[in-house]
């Protein structure tokens, strides 16, 4: 089942809350919608489970409109962060009800019930807790079988509404790890909303990222990750360092170093920002023509995969470098270390607009550059 957002505006009061958005969501497909608190996410989720309105615009079902059908002719299942189980109900029951309170010309018999039962609690892997109550079960169990009770009634599209954000950090890594396996096996058409980037771009074919009210970009996780549209999703999107400088002719200029920034304007000065991921700067001991700056090491936290290394400039701000266990210790880098600061990759903004990332290169001062 396929959809497709077309034009929608909703508002409450003076407040809007989306601003003429459109969407596809192909069959099969999981698309997260990641965005701050604010930013519209879940009202448009309700609006495709039918439990907001849209001002103006309209919602399409593999190529139907659907935007004035009820909650209960959509065929969606919906899961929520807070699971929302009946307390005085098993497990077994809990994912039983939908299909117990389904039209009698539709409901299916009390052998098939149990069976589909069955057959969902053991996908979800929770079949030997059928007879638990959900006070008897994890906060990952309880979500698990709040989707399991989502999936009971066979919906044609199935929408989670930050189901994993009540839970803590290593749950939500299985339970990440976990959907993605069952959305493989199932291959419903899903919509998942969440203000986790880690977890968006762990789990979904595409990620819609939103703010205030509007799709700033929209693409695979590798391409929002690495060609961000703008700045907005590249700071939304993971740690950066953000860099200072100016346009000079067609040259950006950061400190000593100077990129290729054919976007800058043919007359005048342009303030421009820099943005660099901690995975991107290197740190050398000596200086280069393509260093940014100078530093002192001031903190190291090595008990991790990727070493993080904190260093204050001359200029009195904390930079964030990223660092291979391998690299760290052939380095032999320590806290109290003179360093200067060199990024492989910088990406120039001005005025909003952003420009081809660069690449420094060891041999002069200016960088090479290729297209977002």
């Amino acid at each position: 089942m396929s959809i497709e957002v077309r034009n929608v505006t909703k508002t409450f009061g003076p407040f809007a809350a989306l601003r003429d958005v459109s969407l596809e969501v192909q069959t099969g497909e999981l698309v997260a919608l990641l965005g701050p608190s604010g930013s519209g996410k879940t009202t448009l989720l309700r609006i495709i489970a039918g439990l907001e309105v849209p001002n103006r615009g309209s919602v399409f079902f593999h190529g139907e409109d659907a935007t004035d059908r009820r909650v209960q002719e959509r065929r969606v299942g919906f899961v929520f962060q807070h699971y929302a189980l009946f307390r005085h109900m098993t497990v077994f029951e809990n994912v039983a009800f939908g299909l117990r309170v389904m039209r009698r010309s539709v409901r299916p018999a009390g052998a098939e019930i149990r069976q589909r039962v069955h057959r969902l609690l053991e996908l979800v892997q929770l079949e030997w807790l059928a007879e638990r109550y959900p006070t008897q079960l994890s906060g990952g169990q309880r979500q698990r079988v709040a989707l399991a009770r989502a999936l009971a009634v066979e919906p044609k599209v199935l929408l989670l509404d930050e189901p994993f954000g009540a839970l803590d950090a290593q749950v939500r890594q299985e339970l990440r790890r976990w959907l993605r396996r069952l959305h493989n096996e199932i291959h419903v058409t899903g919509v998942l909303v969440t203000h986790d980037q880690e977890e968006a771009l762990e789990v979904a074919d595409r990620v819609v990222v939103m703010n205030a009210g509007r799709i700033e970009q929209m693409g695979t996780p590798e391409d929002v990750f690495h060609h961000p549209a703008n700045e907005f999703v590249l700071n939304f999107l993971g740690h950066v360092n953000v860099f200072h400088g100016r346009a000079e002719g067609s040259k950006a200029i950061f400190g000593t170093l100077a990129v290729d920034f054919p976007d800058a304007p043919p007359t005048g000065s342009l303030e421009l920002r820099g943005f660099v991921r901690p995975h991107d700067l290197e740190l050398d001991r000596t200086p280069s023509a393509d260093a940014l700056l100078e530093g002192t090491i001031v903190r190291i936290h090595a008990a991790a995969p990727q070493v993080k290394i904190e260093v204050l400039s001359t200029a009195g701000e904390s930079i964030h470098v990223e660092s291979s266990q391998e690299r760290y210790r052939a380095q032999g880098w320590s806290v109290g270390q003179r360093v200067y600061v060199r990024p492989r990759e910088i990406r120039v903004f001005g005025n909003g607009q952003p420009a081809r990332p660069a690449t420094p290169r060891r041999t002069d001062v200016v960088g090479m550059s290729s297209e977002t």
